[in-house]
């Protein structure tokens, strides 16, 4: 692992005193006693060393922590709502690029709110989690298509969960399979997979392999856990295809993300790819 590559993490927020923001939207799909009355988040049964954070200035806090693990930039979900990641694009736009979660159940009224935060906040990507709405929309549901149809016109890619869901939420709207339609008819959408595609992750690189506009992050795993056919890939036929992310805060800490990296078997050529370079190419940010 180079130590001189400035990171780009496709998957970090900013912490704070309440953060239950994060999770409200799904709570009305959880059903068992211990996700709805008992877990700090979804899927505190697989994450046991959630970070717990506590600092005057939050955002300085951020960075101070982002400069520890060279991270040059990271992309931070953006809402309304949302001031401290508003407050932090403002002060601090070489550090902080934004995402919005959207929800196709809105209608039309989420393709114009995608245009505004687009034309207002600069977002350079949409996310979505499909098994996390309510109700849930399945990756190639109707629903979804006209956002796919202004993120083509926009350019801006979409990353989406996929595989089997950490919280306890039924898994069928994220089936790695799905995403073969959507990427066949809308070849101009860049899509990125997101939290690894598990246990499809072998379905997950044959379809990168067949679909130029198709990638995957390693959003929400411990480098020690990530797939090894998508190691392999990487160093394979997948070099352009396996972008960095992280979880911070949300389930790992920066600590452990990056005392476990540099034992990834990535080959060389490989880690300035995955750390940065496929990054400044699928999310169009500028070097």
């Amino acid at each position: 692992m180079p130590a001189e590559v400035g990171v780009i993490d496709l998957m970090l927020s900013i912490p704070g005193e309440d953060n239950s923001q994060w999770y409200e939207y799904m709570k009305p799909m959880l059903l068992d006693e211990e996700s709805r009355h008992h877990f700090k988040m979804p899927a505190q049964y697989m994450f046991k060393d959630i970070p717990a954070e506590d600092a005057d200035d939050y955002i300085a806090y951020t960075i101070a922590q982002m400069d520890k693990h060279n991270i040059e930039r990271a992309m931070i979900g953006l809402d309304d709502h949302n001031e401290s990641a508003k407050t932090a694009l403002k002060k601090h736009p070489e550090r902080f690029f934004a995402s919005y979660e959207a929800n196709p159940n809105n209608a039309m009224d989420e393709v114009r709110k995608i245009e505004r935060l687009h034309r207002e906040y600069g977002i350079k990507a949409v996310t979505g989690f499909p098994s996390g709405l309510c109700p849930q929309v399945p990756i190639n549901d109707k629903k979804w298509y006209p956002i796919y149809a202004k993120l083509v016109e926009l350019e801006l890619p979409f990353c989406v969960c996929v595989g089997v869901p950490g919280p306890r939420l039924p898994m069928a709207p994220q089936k790695v399979e799905l995403l073969d339609e959507v990427c066949w008819f809308f070849p101009e959408l860049k899509i990125v997979m997101r939290h690894g595609a598990e246990p499809w992750e072998d379905l997950a690189w044959k379809l990168m392999l067949k679909y130029p506009n198709l990638y995957y992050s390693t959003s929400a795993f411990a480098p020690r856990f990530y797939p090894k056919s998508i190691i392999e890939f990487a160093n394979t036929r997948g070099a352009d295809k396996i972008l960095y992310a992280g979880y911070f805060p949300m389930g790992l800490s920066l600590e452990r993300i990056f005392r476990e990296l540099p034992e990834v078997p990535f080959k060389e050529h490989v880690w300035p790819k995955f750390l940065r370079e496929n990054a400044l190419k699928v999310f169009n940010l500028s070097t």
